[in-house]
């Protein structure tokens, strides 16, 4: 198992977010986590990734705990967060953007060599490498973050609601990008609001409620579930 995930605290102050979540993520697996607003979704992604301190439980990563490790420590082990929001350095260049993502590597020809490979993976992105990530649409800054996720060389991609306030067209992109970054055996855990189209490309996913797991399936299995389809994808 890549990740492990096993009986997860973590408070905000004295607020409990997280009430002992355990959740599982194979090599070559998409997992998605989803639920409504408060959940415990994105908190479940900053605990793993090193922005949040667990107060009880352990995250195990490709065979070693991580939790309490410094964020920087998280990221050189392969753990790689795209926040929600996007977050991209609005008053640089897309090329440099990209080059941040790249910050921990010193690789300059693996660095090279990625970096048209996400220039073939977001053709747009090519189009636009010389103008401010700033300047670009909400779609383009989306494609934006993903790619400079993928700089750093992810050995576990979590990408935190990517379709947040884009388009539908701009959404199917996201997605189709998704697959094939899960076809390339890029190994992804997903937070996603949009249900029906998370678990339609997820191997596995979990619901979360209140901090809690309260059901977990594959994507198929999930999809056909009679309480999924009425909470969370709006079927009477």
């Amino acid at each position: 198992m890549l990740l492990s995930v096993q009986n997860l605290h973590t408070f905000y102050g004295q607020i409990e977010a997280l009430k002992g979540i355990d959740i599982e993520v194979a090599e070559g697996e998409i997992v998605t986590l989803i639920g409504a607003n408060g959940a415990g979704k994105s908190t479940t992604l900053k605990t793993i990734s090193g922005q949040l301190a667990p107060r009880e439980g352990k995250i195990v990563f490709a065979d070693e705990e991580i939790q309490g490790m410094p964020a920087h420590q998280v990221a050189a082990k392969g753990v790689v967060q795209v926040p929600e929001g996007r977050r991209i350095f609005p008053r640089m260049t897309v090329e440099e953007n990209l080059e941040m993502g790249a910050y921990l590597r010193n690789d300059a020809d693996g660095i090279a060599a990625d970096k048209e490979m996400v220039f073939e993976l977001f053709p747009r992105l090519k189009e636009r490498r010389s103008q401010k990530g700033g300047t670009l649409s909400g779609g383009e800054q989306q494609m934006l973050a993903m790619a400079r996720g993928l700089m750093a060389k992810p050995k576990l991609l979590m990408l935190d609601e990517p379709s947040m306030g884009l388009a539908p067209v701009v959404v199917e992109t996201i997605f189709e990008t998704i697959e094939r970054l899960h076809q390339e055996g890029i190994t992804i855990l997903l937070v996603e609001q949009n249900a029906a189209m998370a678990l339609a490309v997820a191997d596995r996913g979990y619901v979360l409620e209140t901090g809690r797991v309260a059901l977990t399936g594959s994507g198929k299995e999930l999809l056909g579930n009679e309480q999924v389809r009425k909470t969370y994808l709006g079927e009477a």
